[in-house]
């Protein structure tokens, strides 16, 4: 089972809401292609600005607060505030805030997480946002997870990069992220063994014992844990437990054009092409497993010809409307893919896709924004799903599903995240440690 699938088939989501608390301001008409990947940034980055937890400054998992027997409005993610972190870079850049607002919510958050509770260093799944406290993200998950925990260090390392002057704010902000980045054990969590395992609880221990093993969403894991300067990891963990999983090697040529080198069939939900690649840039990123340019650029002309193609007739799949990937559905939530059609279009995989296919992603945009008479949009962004067979369409958002869309337009427009993340001299020795190439370091 792949790794998102583990995640998605337990989580707890309730997609099926059409009351809408929050209604969309008017569209505005006619604009450039410029204008609306501004208006989508700016929208998105609300989310994690405005709508973010009060006490920690965290992103929420989820809008649709009365979710999780309500206690939604409390429950704070540790990868999405990852995400959030890196869109708050992305809010300084394009001026949406000030660099010293900035400062002060990073500081709130690092504070926050300095105080929090950690395994091994490690960040839970899920807080509580007002105490710091672990929110079990399942029964026995109530301990560290070394992938969300990956998704957050990857925002934070980004944020110290950007964050460079020399002034007593930025110093300090600079060395609380080195402090959480030095104190996470990366090594704790390979359990003796050649492989990372995700999860470790205080209560149950390796009960779990989901070891990380690819093709999935989490080579960024294995790549920090490799340039960890306090706690890192052998190379073999990587070579002979990431690259030894079942999907991780694939080989096939699809539609006669587009020929995939790693991961399931059809390459899986298209968020394997984005979350560890906000900050990792895969532009000419080689090892001797794949050339990951090529890997995501195929793997999303992969999924768009499916829904292009349609084989099972879905209302609405086409051109201008295509991308499955995890989200909220008409039945609850899951990691759609070709292989697990239920359809379902989810605005971000396309628009998160916009570095490997702008002409695509585009009109995939124009057709989100312009053709749904305002049901896909609100004050958030694009809401997280639709599905015109079933006549469904979300009216809420996830964090983990409206961060890799503020960052990957920026990523598309500037390369500005790639560039901060890559520029850590530590991600440069982990990577060429793992024996990887790039244009960043070579």
């Amino acid at each position: 089972m792949a790794c998102c699938l583990f995640y998605t088939s337990l989580q707890s989501c309730s997609g099926g809401e059409n009351n809408n608390p929050n209604p969309p301001d008017p569209l505005p008409q006619q604009l450039t292609d410029t204008e609306l990947m501004d208006l989508v940034q700016r929208n998105t980055f609300k989310y994690f600005w405005d709508f973010a937890h009060p006490v920690s400054g965290l992103a929420l998992e989820r809008s649709n607060l009365e979710a999780y027997g309500g206690e939604a409005s409390n429950i704070v993610t540790t990868g999405g505030s990852g995400f959030g972190v890196m869109a708050i870079v992305v809010g300084v850049e394009r001026n949406y805030i000030t660099r010293d607002q900035a400062i002060e919510r990073l500081l709130k958050i690092t504070n926050f997480l300095l105080n929090a509770d950690r395994f091994h260093g490690a960040f839970p799944h899920w807080y509580y946002g007002n105490t710091g406290k672990v929110r079990p993200f399942f029964a026995t998950d109530d301990g560290g997870d070394i992938v969300e925990t990956s998704f957050m260090i990857q925002g934070l390392l980004t944020a110290r990069q950007y964050f460079n002057k020399d002034t007593a704010e930025e110093n300090s902000l600079r060395a609380k992220i080195n402090q959480l980045w030095n104190a996470v054990e990366w090594d704790w969590y390979t359990n003796n063994k050649e492989v990372l395992t995700w999860h470790w609880s205080p209560n149950f221990g390796w009960a779990i014992n989901h070891e990380i093993r690819g093709y999935n969403e989490t080579l960024i894991t294995y790549v920090l844990a490799a340039s960890s300067t306090s706690h890192t990891i052998n190379k073999t963990a990587y070579h002979n437990g990431w690259a030894t999983g079942n999907d991780f090697t694939n080989g096939t040529v699809y539609y006669q054009k587009w020929k995939l080198p790693l991961g399931p069939s059809y390459g899986g939900p298209l968020f394997f092409a984005h979350y560890s690649y906000l900050g990792l840039d895969p532009r000419n990123l080689v090892d001797k497993y794949a050339n990951y340019w090529e890997q995501n650029v195929n793997h999303t002309l992969i999924n768009r010809e499916y829904c292009v193609k349609n084989p099972k007739q879905f209302v609405g799949y086409g051109a201008g409307s295509w991308g499955l990937t995890a989200s909220d559905n008409h039945n609850g939530y899951s990691a759609h893919s070709p292989t697990n059609d239920l359809g379902v279009i989810s605005p971000t995989a396309a628009l998160s896709s916009f570095p490997y296919t702008p002409e695509y992603s585009m009109q995939a945009l124009r057709n989100f924004y312009y053709n749904f008479n305002g049901k896909l949009w609100g004050k958030y962004g694009f809401y997280d799903a639709f599905n015109q067979t079933e006549n469904w369409y979300a009216t809420n958002y996830l964090a983990i599903d409206q961060g890799p869309i503020i960052i990957m337009i920026e990523n598309h427009r500037t390369g500005l995240l790639w560039n901060l993340f890559m520029s850590s001299p530590e991600v440069q020795a982990g990577l060429k440690k793992l024996e990887f190439t790039s244009p960043h370091f070579n």
